[in-house]
């Protein structure tokens, strides 16, 4: 534990509670609440008493439900899917059976805050791929980085924090080279259903012993509720089930009845939101502030234009504006993190303090 640096995060924070009346684009959940139908369903399996343990990988009918939507259409005759808690948890279960003390796994920078330190957890080395600026999938990187101790590949498409959403060309190569490798490639893919100029592609497509997280968080705004679910080659997916059964035991079983009502779910209305929330920041500030990425996700990954991202961020939260540094996800402190995960009048006011504060103080 002594490894792992929460010092970054925490200095943003430490900040923002001396703000009066925060204007909050620093979260990475949605604005909207839980829909009615997973509220209702959840107090129904409370009421109804299913509040004890449920199977370690699962209820079975979400995992006939998960399954039937997301495994059979891929057609892969060694495919096994549970329920985590959470997409954290699956990854936390992925990397703890994958990796051994010594082992690397790599990982693209800007990266997702856990995944450098899930991989300490588990006693390996996190190497790191620079993608600045375009955040673009280099191949030739990730050759270069392989050594016989890399265990594992982390991708995750459309990105948090940078909104990147790889190509189909990045993928099937990030797929092929991992399988060439005997690489296990784990695809974290929580913004799936956020992808706003061009259809979701995963690599398990080109991959068949692609390990895939995924989950409710974002796209039901079931953040708290923790349910996630993982799938993959049966010989992994078995290990991490029986870790499960020995850390977590299991997702809380109310809440896999509230996924059930979840699947039913049309979130397309939440995603227009987004993707309208998107094209409002972009039209404010595009011709002020170098951005790229932006493809998917809820978040615009931006270069500071004056100073270090650190120093910037200090001074939107000067100006009431809490906003995240990029070297909470990267080696480097170029950038800052905006999410428009927000309502109208919160991304107006924001976006005007980023227009004033653009100019070197």
């Amino acid at each position: 534990m002594h490894k792992i640096d929460a010092s970054g995060i925490r200095k943003v924070f430490d900040l923002a509670t001396k703000m009066k009346n925060p204007i909050n684009l620093s979260i990475g959940q949605p604005h909207f609440d839980t829909p009615d139908s997973v509220k209702r369903a959840l107090c129904q399996a409370v009421d109804e008493g299913r509040n004890v343990y449920s199977q370690s990988q699962g209820i079975a009918p979400l995992r006939e439900g998960l399954l039937q939507e997301f495994v059979a259409p891929l057609g892969h005759a060694d495919r096994e899917l549970f329920v985590t808690s959470g997409t954290s948890g699956g990854l936390m279960l992925a990397l703890s059976v994958l990796v051994n003390p010594g082992d690397e796994v790599i990982a693209f920078d800007p990266w997702f805050v856990m995944y450098k330190h899930l991989v300490t957890l588990a006693g390996g080395t996190c190497v790191q791929i620079d993608t600045y600026p375009d955040f673009k999938i280099d191949l030739n990187k990730v050759r270069d980085a392989i050594t016989p101790l890399t265990k594992a590949i982390l991708c995750n498409s459309p990105c948090n924090p940078t909104g990147y959403v790889a190509s189909e060309e990045e993928l099937k190569g990030l797929a092929d080279l991992a399988r060439e490798k005997n690489i296990c490639l784990i695809s974290d893919e929580i913004y799936r259903v956020f992808c706003y100029d061009k259809p979701f592609v995963s690599p398990v497509k080109w991959n068949d012993q692609t390990i895939v997280i995924d989950g409710f968080s974002k796209s039901h705004s079931m953040t708290g509720l923790r349910l996630g679910f993982a799938h993959g080659p049966s010989h992994v997916i078995q290990q991490m089930i029986k870790l499960q059964q020995f850390t977590f035991v299991c997702a809380p079983q109310p809440v896999q009845w509230a996924g059930l009502a979840a699947l039913k779910c049309d979130v397309s209305d939440r995603v227009a939101n987004y993707a309208r929330n998107r094209e409002f920041l972009l039209k404010e500030l595009g011709g002020i502030y170098d951005i790229r990425g932006s493809g998917g996700a809820f978040y615009l990954f931006i270069k500071a234009p004056w100073g270090t991202g650190t120093e910037f961020v200090s001074k939107a939260i000067e100006n009431e504006l809490l906003i995240i540094p990029g070297n909470v996800f990267s080696q480097h402190d170029s950038h800052f993190r905006v999410s428009f995960a927000a309502d109208e009048s919160t991304l107006q006011r924001g976006a005007e303090i980023l227009k004033r504060i653009a100019s070197r103080p």
